[in-house]
């Protein structure tokens, strides 16, 4: 933690966001030992990763948005609603242009296109680590502002968290294009490049937040509305997918995620 101190806060999250793609490369990197991944597991991962991700929403985004805007010209509550609002409104619309296929359903969404399958596979993951990017970002640009409400403690656990649910997010990509008869290390870098985006909106988030101070609050609860939309658009649905009545591993997933997460945040924030 001291030697991230004398880093100023848009590094601090560009280091962040190559942390938290590093664990996504990690991840993809077990497609070098296993070439199937079991549908339970995969549901429990995607679990997991929904409840870091509502978690890390509430504890670490909207809680201290709504802090922050006490005593502001405008109710506590508006830069929450409309930040929130606007995240999942961004991502909508990022969701109707992108390319992409949901690896669950195979159903294509966005623009059409003829890129192969393999991209619009990866496009997919890539889509929902944006806001993940900006989350941790916002975090560490908040920083910058002296608000007693952002810590460096805090912004740590809530890219702990992120970078917790990428590991499974990397395998959960590369092992499936295996499964697809790519080479090995093809899919290893199709896996790691879907976390590529999250040192790039990380550092756009920090930037964003530095350079304009009173946006913070819309900023995080922004970051924490583009999370919920992902997590309600694909990584639920998709967790509950062909789990022939035992859609519980993924619910039990999503438990120990947020609980995770939870403990994380209040244990170092």
């Amino acid at each position: 933690m001291e030697v991230l101190n004398n880093i100023p806060p848009v590094g601090q999250a560009l280091v962040a966001g190559l942390f938290t793609w590093g664990l996504t490369a990690l991840g993809a990197a077990m497609v070098f030992f296993f070439k199937e991944i079991n549908k339970k597991v995969l549901n429990a991962m995607l679990g997991f990763a929904a409840g870091v991700m509502i978690a890390a929403s509430f504890w670490s985004l909207l809680a201290p948005s709504i802090e922050m805007a006490e005593g502001g010209p405008v109710p506590p509550y508006v830069p929450a609603v409309v930040g929130f609002l606007g995240g999942g409104a961004f991502l909508w619309c990022v969701d109707k242009l992108l390319p992409h296929i949901h690896q669950g359903t195979g159903h294509e969404e966005g623009i059409h296109t003829s890129w192969q399958r393999s991209v619009l596979l990866v496009l997919a993951i890539t889509f929902h680590n944006i806001p993940e990017g900006l989350a941790v970002g916002v975090a560490f640009g908040g920083l910058a502002t002296g608000n007693e409400y952002m810590t460096l403690a805090g912004a740590i656990s809530l890219a702990l968290g992120i970078g917790l649910q990428n590991f499974p997010e990397g395998a959960a990509v590369s092992i499936p294009l295996r499964r697809e008869n790519m080479s090995r290390v093809k899919s290893f870098m199709y896996g790691q490049a879907s976390g590529l985006v999250e040192p790039i909106s990380a550092v756009i988030g920090a930037a964003a937040v530095v350079f304009i101070n009173p946006i913070l609050p819309y900023a995080l609860a922004f970051a924490a509305g583009a999370m919920i939309y992902v997590v309600a658009e694909e990584l639920i649905p998709e967790s509950q997918l062909g789990h022939d009545g035992e859609g519980d591993i993924a619910t039990i997933g999503v438990m120990v995620g947020f609980a995770v997460m939870m403990l994380m945040d209040v244990a170092l924030g």
